[in-house]
């Protein structure tokens, strides 16, 4: 069943339900009752007739309270005194029943409509089959949202009028090449003077916050990585899931299932999930609402703003938020706008770099909900603005934009490439849709089916902004979690924290996603496993070229580290023996993952390390069992960390050697750069380049293959010392010996 078919589904029922109540109540059916054939029937009285009440009729006065309905709202009122008297094209989309309904018909008005009472919006507005039938909106930037269900009536006009891209042109129109200079008027087609204005987001543009980078409405900074679509749990992730459609008023009530201490409107200002742990406004307060952290950045952003515009424009400002067009001129300082012939003097001195802040700071005003809308990404527009801003040479009142926190940790890190990578096809065509051999970990909601048995669907499932509750917890027994069962590796091996325990969670993705297995079964299929040091060529498979390429054990695979040789995920070498799982105390009563790390930030309880360690730094700790100089370097009292890096580091030298000697061509690695090995002819260490592309590796040997499979997947292992530190000795020192460096030095555990 289409979400669309089961919303339509879901309002049939709650009419019906409505239909059922005014008539009387409907009764639950329960199981036939049984009579005696030999008894009377019993007798009973005949129901009481209750008068039917229309539901449309009773809609009617909720609707009218609303300020969809208000015809002395400016809203509708503005153009009473136009002359023509009339509510423009450009305006009667939003602010006029027959203007949203002709724009909806074919997405445009034709014609002003006449203003007056009749501009407010009725029941025609939205119940239409027009407005019925609407699956997708066009965004300011040109960008269009597709299927999607009644929300679409919503976000027709809340949506705002401006974005990234209207900002960026009209940067363009006025050819700027200084961002700090003061832009002057050009000349029309006409030769009349346009000057360098501010561009008015507009009110309640709750669609764009809603849809944060996706549809790109707050001015986005080249280099940076945004929020998409706010997630929320099923059901509460619309217009309409969250408001009344006809009163508009928020369910709060519906809130206050899930957030503590909301009994109104006002305290949902108050709400904090653990997925929003940072102190993003810098004033020491990390568990104030994330309104507040908003709040915060809108006061810093301003100051920034007055301090630029005084010294770098040369023009103080100064801002009103119910006076268009919001920005005047304030020279003295004192907060007000300064007047000429009894007006507010508009700010006339916009700089480039000025319009992106004060426009970002406009869309974090113009929306009051921002803060449930797309929180997280108004922090992103406001820190990044409040950046930029300060950034400029010729200001000298500079706030430290360091003290602010523009990103959560990783698994709720939206801004960051791990959420992010799925947002556009080859193409750059927006997708924001994950797919399915990514989705599990890489999702919010794909991790929970895999567990259940289910199947990801094969087109993948919606990009999000990082993992969320129901990820992890259970949602039909909620805070428990979902039971961690036995996980299985790359391998094929499996492994477990134990029966039910919640680290067995954190390793179904933490595992990384190849193996020895993977290795072995690559050198088969070339036919190589007996050419150890020859470059091996390509094969053909139906049809199709196929090169002996890199196999990227991927990121943070914990688990293959901390279970050793009882998840073979590194490259064992045949005749060695290895550790397996690590032996490590039982922390916090909670083995594995989360004994040692916050299950929500992922940081490490470095107190609880102390318990036993003592006052030593993580990096540094020594088990009593690790007595062996590792690294042969003479020092037996550094800590693991430092031992199994050391060897790390010849690993790499002892690669770049047989690089160039045996596979005949020089290699360089770049751990942030995919696929992390490159050519390297003339030995500087940096990626050749060709056509101002880097050239990755092609000249693989079996023997080196797996060398640089174990480098690459200990440099993805960051806490290698810490989870398994014998056991990535071990790797390094058989795979230093295997290329053939002199291992003699070396204490192998």
């Amino acid at each position: 069943m289409t979400l669309k078919k089961l919303l339509v589904l879901v309002g049939l029922l709650i009419v019906t339900a409505v239909v059922l109540a005014a008539c009387g109540g409907a009764t639950a059916t329960s199981a036939p009752v049984v009579v005696d054939p030999t008894e009377a029937p019993a007798v009973t009285e005949a129901p009481t007739a209750v008068p039917t009440v229309d539901p449309a009729e009773a809609i009617k006065p909720i609707f009218a309270a609303s300020g969809h309905a208000d015809a002395a709202a400016l809203a509708f009122t503005d153009w009473d005194e136009a002359d023509p008297k009339e509510v423009p094209v450009s305006c009667a989309k939003c602010h006029t029943s027959a203007g949203y309904q002709d724009f909806i018909a074919d997405g445009k008005v034709d014609a002003a409509v006449p203003a007056g009472p009749s501009g407010t919006l009725e029941c025609a507005t939205c119940h239409n089959d027009t407005a019925q039938a609407m699956t997708s909106v066009t965004f300011p930037s040109g960008i269009v949202v597709e299927n999607l269900g009644p929300e679409a009536i919503c976000m027709t006009c809340h949506q705002g009028r401006q974005s990234k891209v209207s900002v960026d042109k009209k940067i363009t129109d006025f050819a700027v090449t200084d961002v700090d200079a003061v832009v002057a008027p050009i000349k029309d087609a006409d030769g009349k003077d346009v000057f360098f204005t501010f561009p008015n987001v507009h009110y309640f543009a709750a669609g764009g916050t809603l849809y944060g980078g996706q549809v790109k409405m707050g001015y986005e900074y080249e280099g940076k990585l945004y929020d998409a679509k706010t997630q929320h749990v099923g059901g509460f992730d619309t217009c309409l899931g969250c408001h009344d459609s006809h009163s508009l008023e928020v369910k709060v009530e519906a809130c206050s299932e899930c957030h503590e201490g909301v009994v109104a409107v006002e305290d949902l200002k108050n709400i904090r999930e653990p997925s929003s742990v940072q102190d993003y406004d810098g004033d020491g307060d990390a568990a104030e609402g994330v309104a507040f952290e908003i709040a915060g950045l809108q006061e810093t952003l301003l100051a920034s703003i007055q301090a630029y515009a005084k010294e770098v424009a040369g023009k103080g400002i100064t801002y009103d938020t119910a006076t268009h067009p919001y920005w005047f001129v304030d020279e003295d300082g004192d907060g007000k706008p300064d007047q000429k012939d009894g007006k507010a003097v508009a700010y006339n001195a916009f700089t480039a770099r000025l319009m992106k802040a004060t426009y970002n700071y406009q869309v974090s005003v113009k929306d009051p909900g921002a803060f449930a809308h797309g929180g997280k990404y108004i922090i992103e527009l406001l820190v990044d603005s409040i950046e930029d801003i300060n950034a400029s040479e010729k200001l000298t009142t500079k706030f430290d934009a360091t003290t602010l926190t523009r990103e959560d940790t990783g698994h709720f890190n939206g801004a960051r490439e791990t959420w992010r990578h799925w947002d556009f096809d080859a193409d750059g065509n927006p997708v924001y849709t994950v797919e399915a051999a990514c989705a599990k970990c890489h999702s919010g909601s794909a991790l929970p089916m895999v567990l259940a048995g289910e199947t990801i669907p094969e087109a993948g499932v919606p990009a999000g902004n990082g993992l969320m509750c129901l990820t992890c917890h259970d949602g039909a027994n909620f805070p428990a979690l979902i039971a961690g069962k036995e996980v299985t590796m790359p391998s094929g091996k499996s492994v477990s924290f134990g029966e039910g325990e919640a680290s067995n969670l954190c390793i179904e993705c933490h595992q990384g996603r190849t193996s020895k297995m993977t290795i072995d079964k690559k050198i088969e299929q070339f036919a190589a496993a007996d050419k150890l040091d020859e470059v091996v060529a390509p094969i053909t498979v139906d049809g199709k070229e196929v090169k002996f390429s890199f196999s990227n054990a991927h990121y943070l695979g914990i688990a293959a580290m901390w279970f050793g040789t009882d998840a073979q995920g590194f490259y064992e070498y045949e005749g060695k023996t290895y550790v397996g799982t690590n032996p490590h105390v039982v922390v916090n009563d909670k083995p594995g993952c989360v004994g040692c790390h916050d299950a929500h930030t992922g940081a490490p309880d470095e107190e609880s390390c102390k318990a036993c360690h003592g006052e030593v730094a993580v990096d540094d700790i020594r088990g009593m069992s690790s007595t062996g100089d590792y690294n042969g370097n003479g020092d037996t009292a550094e800590g693991i960390r430092s031992e199994y890096r050391a060897l790390r580091d010849v690993l790499y030298v002892e690669l770049q050697k047989y690089a160039k000697t045996t596979a005949g061509t020089g290699i360089t690695y770049n751990p942030d750069v995919y696929p992390y090995w490159f050519v390297d002819a003339n030995g500087d260490d940096k990626a050749d380049e060709v056509d101002g592309k880097t050239v990755a590796y092609s000249s693989w040997t079996p023997r080196l293959m797996k060398a640089a499979y174990n480098f690459n997947f200990m440099r993805k292992n960051p806490g290698a010392g810490v989870h398994n530190g014998k056991y990535a000795i071990q790797i390094l020192i058989d795979s230093i010996e295997d290329l053939g460096g002199d291992v003699t030095k070396y204490v192998r555990p």
